[in-house]
C-alpha cells in the first residue's frame, strides 16, 4: 500500500508556488515536442511546424479541457463561478488566493485540440491525415506523464481497495462518497485511476510507434488517430465504471458516453478506410512530402543534406 498523501506544491517562487502538476504537464509537453520532431522528420515533413503548432494547439486543448472539467464538476464551482476560470479560491476569511492549474477533462482537450489542428493543417496547407499519425503517439505521451500530476493532487481515484497498489486519500480531497468517519484514512486505500491511465498512455504509445514501423504498408495515412481514440476510449469507459461524483446524462457518466462516442467514431473509419475499393494504404518506402512552413508556403526538400524535410536554404 502507499500511505503518503503529497504536498501539491514543488516549491515556491517568492510567494508563488510551482505545482507539482505543473511540472508533471511542463514535462509531458516536452517529452511530446521530442517524439513530434522526431515522426515529423521520419515521415519527411517540416519540423519546424511541431513548436509553432504546440503553442496554439495546447492552449486550445487547455480550454477545451477546462470546460469540460468546470461542466463535469460544476457542483465545485457553481458557488462561486470565477474559480472556474481562473486558477484562485475563497479563503475562509473571504479572500481571494492563488489555488493551482489543475483541474482539466481530457475528452473536453482532445476534441478542441484536433479541431485547432484541423485548422492549422488547412491553413499551412499539409497533410492532416500524415500530420495525425504524427501527433498520435505524442498524445499517448502526454498522457502518460501528465496524468501522474494527478496524484499530487490525490485527485482521479476509485473505490476503496486491498491491492498492493492501493494508495491514501487524505479526508480534504476525499469525494462525498468516501467519508474519513466511514473510511478511516489509516485503514483505507483507493485504486489509482490516474496510473492506470497512464500506464495505458505508456504501452499505447508503444503500440502506435511500433505500427508506424513494422506495419506502414498495411496503414491508410490518419490510422493511427483512429487507433487512439479507440484505445483511449476504450481505457477511459472502462474505468469510468470505478468513478463516481461526476457529472452525468439520464443516470449516465457523460464521460462514459463521449468514450463511448471516440470508440465508435474509431472504428466505424477504420472499417470503412479498410475495405473492399477504400484508399490504399501508404507504401512501405514512401516518398518524403514536400515540407511547408507555418505561412503555407512550400519549401523544397534540401537533397543534398540527406535528410528529407529539411527545407532548403
Amino acid at each position: 500500500m502507499i500511505d503518503i498523501t503529497p504536498n501539491p506544491v514543488a516549491f515556491t517562487i517568492g510567494s508563488f508556488p510551482v505545482l507539482w502538476y505543473g511540472i508533471c504537464y511542463a514535462v509531458g509537453l516536452a517529452a511530446v515536442y521530442l517524439v513530434l520532431v522526431r515522426e515529423a522528420r521520419r515521415r519527411g515533413q517540416n519540423p519546424e511546424l511541431v513548436g509553432n503548432a504546440m503553442v496554439i494547439v495546447a492552449i486550445a486543448a487547455l480550454i477545451g479541457g477546462r470546460l469540460y472539467h468546470v461542466i463535469d464538476q460544476w457542483a465545485l464551482y457553481q458557488s462561486d463561478p470565477i474559480t472556474a476560470l481562473l486558477p484562485i479560491a475563497r479563503r475562509a476569511d473571504g479572500t481571494y488566493g492563488f489555488a493551482g492549474f489543475s483541474g482539466l477533462g481530457v475528452p473536453g482537450g482532445i476534441l478542441t485540440g484536433t479541431l485547432a489542428g484541423w485548422y492549422l493543417t488547412r491553413r499551412w496547407k499539409v497533410d492532416f491525415a500524415t500530420w495525425a499519425d504524427i501527433v498520435a503517439p505524442g498524445l499517448f505521451v502526454m498522457q502518460a506523464i501528465g496524468r501522474i500530476g494527478n496524484f499530487f493532487n490525490q485527485e482521479l481515484y476509485g473505490p476503496p481497495t486491498s491491492l498492493p497498489w492501493g494508495i491514501a486519500i487524505d479526508c480534504a480531497h476525499r469525494i462525498a462518497a468516501y467519508p474519513c468517519e466511514t473510511f478511516p484514512l489509516a485503514t483505507t486505500h483507493f485504486h489509482p485511476l490516474f496510473l492506470y491511465e497512464s500506464l495505458s498512455g505508456l504501452v499505447g504509445a508503444a503500440v502506435l510507434l511500433w505500427l508506424a514501423r513494422r506495419h506502414v504498408s498495411r496503414l491508410v495515412p490518419g490510422d493511427l488517430l483512429l487507433i487512439f481514440f479507440v484505445w483511449y476510449g476504450t481505457t477511459r469507459f472502462l474505468l469510468e465504471f470505478m468513478r463516481s461524483g461526476n457529472w452525468t446524462f439520464f443516470g449516465i457518466p457523460t464521460a462514459q458516453i463521449v468514450s463511448a462516442g471516440f470508440v465508435i467514431v474509431g472504428l466505424v473509419l477504420l472499417w470503412y478506410r479498410h475495405g473492399p475499393g477504400r484508399p490504399a494504404p501508404a507504401a512501405d518506402d514512401p516518398a518524403p512530402a514536400a515540407p511547408a512552413d507555418p505561412d503555407g508556403a512550400e519549401a523544397t526538400p534540401d537533397r543534398s543534406a540527406g535528410e528529407p524535410g529539411t527545407p532548403a536554404a
